[in-house]
């Protein structure tokens, strides 16, 4: 039993070491759809009507191609194209739910219909986590319940200073807070888009 730990112990019963490499590796598995996640948000691009957006859209993939990480404006910019086509909730075909399940680190392998279904209630709780975490107050978490909260959003704080921790929660509370349901679309790619280039994580 205790040469697989990851598969067969809980969280709670792994070393500081195991904790720490289990959360990479995970991290790791993750990290493999934001490509394609990026990819598709690149491909849509024409089919947005508002040329304005279509700019906006292009600078952010463009910033995180380059390894900028993309300020809050940047992304809330776009909250008016995954509210609907060709980004909202409803509208994501079934290759780009797969690829944000992965991200999340849901099981893909379930019918387009159960993955819209479950990444809907999935990304709402995380809403509502959000909105009573930004009444709460960041500064009343421990530095655990923050790298914690971090990693749950798409962040690989193992490696990351929990004051920098602290800023990007801050950033995604932000972003998450400004949202209505009908955007929450954009919150679920928010755990790519706004992790993937921040200052202190591995490559």
């Amino acid at each position: 039993m205790y040469l697989f730990p990851r598969q067969l112990l809980v969280k709670h019963f792994w070393t500081p070491k195991q904790q720490t490499d289990f959360l990479d590796i995970y991290h790791a598995l993750r990290k493999q759809s934001h490509p394609e996640i990026l990819c598709y948000l690149e491909k849509i691009i024409p089919l947005i009507s508002d040329v304005g957006l279509q700019w906006h859209m292009t600078e952010l993939c463009t910033k995180i191609q380059r390894g900028t990480h993309p300020a809050i404006h940047d992304i809330l910019a776009l909250r008016e194209c995954f509210s609907n086509h060709p980004l909202g909730m409803n509208q994501l075909p079934a290759f780009q739910m797969k690829a944000l399940s992965r991200a999340m680190l849901l099981t893909p392998y379930l019918p387009s219909l159960l993955l819209r279904h479950r990444l809907k209630a999935h990304t709402t709780v995380i809403h509502q986590l959000d909105k009573a975490l930004a009444k709460l107050g960041i500064g009343q978490l421990t530095a655990q319940e923050v790298k914690s909260a971090c990693y749950l959003r798409g962040l690989n704080s193992t490696h990351i200073a929990e004051e920098r921790c602290r800023t990007w929660l801050g950033e995604w509370l932000q972003i998450s807070c400004s949202l209505k349901e009908a955007e929450l679309s954009l919150l679920l790619h928010n755990v790519v888009l706004l992790s993937t280039n921040y200052i202190g994580t591995r490559r």
